[in-house]
């Protein structure tokens, strides 16, 4: 049987060095790419074609759940796994709408993380135990009350294309609209365009607030 073919994108290089080291270990599993950021990972899946991608939540130049959505949209789509520190319904729900398999917290990513690997490749999805033990929890949690406020009210972050969310978290990684327009392969002054059309979607008037706003929702560390 041919083995279960696996890119991991973590911009820490001890965390890729231990997952390479552990998939070593499974005769039925393949390392067959490790990248640093999300960037790297698209690039990888489209040369490739790996069964499966691992990929970190939070990764400078491209985070995870943007990279999910970019690896999505290729010709050939592997079962993507998210790797993250961040447990909570709302990341994982994000995470599943962008195409997400697989969810495993990084707190028992060694212990599960095979297991994770061989479930979404055969077609399963997957969540860490204490993952599904919380959104159950929120499950059979009473409804709000009117007065805790609407619950239909739309984030503004979803307004965001694709292009604008990737210029924001560039411009909060500090990154000038010259060297964003090189990363993108795109004009300073179309970026310029998406760096106005986000800050004016989310209401932000600074360079500062974007950057405030982008740790806040942890798309930066």
């Amino acid at each position: 049987m041919k083995p279960i073919s696996i890119v991991l994108a973590d911009d820490h290089a001890i965390v890729r060095k231990g997952l390479q080291f552990l998939t070593q270990s499974e005769a039925d599993l393949n390392m067959v790419g490790a990248a640093c950021d999300g960037r790297e990972a698209v690039e990888m899946c489209r040369q490739l074609r790996p069964d499966v991608v691992i990929l970190d939540y939070a990764m400078p130049n491209l985070n995870g759940l943007e990279a999910a959505v970019q690896i999505s949209q290729l010709d050939f789509i592997p079962s993507m796994i998210m790797l993250s520190m961040h447990t909570d319904e709302t990341y994982i729900m994000r995470a599943i709408s962008a195409g997400i398999s697989g969810y495993v917290s990084k707190e028992s990513a060694e212990d599960e993380i095979i297991e994770a690997v061989r479930s979404v490749a055969s077609g399963t999805p997957y969540l860490s135990p204490s993952i599904a033990q919380r959104l159950l929890l929120g499950a059979g949690a009473p409804p709000k009350s009117p007065a805790a406020g609407p619950t239909d009210v739309r984030d503004p972050y979803d307004s965001l294309t694709g292009r604008e969310r990737e210029t924001l978290q560039l411009i909060a990684e500090g990154k000038t609209n010259k060297e964003i327009a090189t990363i993108l392969n795109l004009s300073p002054f179309t970026v310029d365009k998406y760096r106005s059309g986000l800050m004016q979607k989310l209401n932000l008037h600074t360079v500062a607030e974007v950057v405030i706003y982008a740790v806040r929702r942890k798309l930066v560390r």
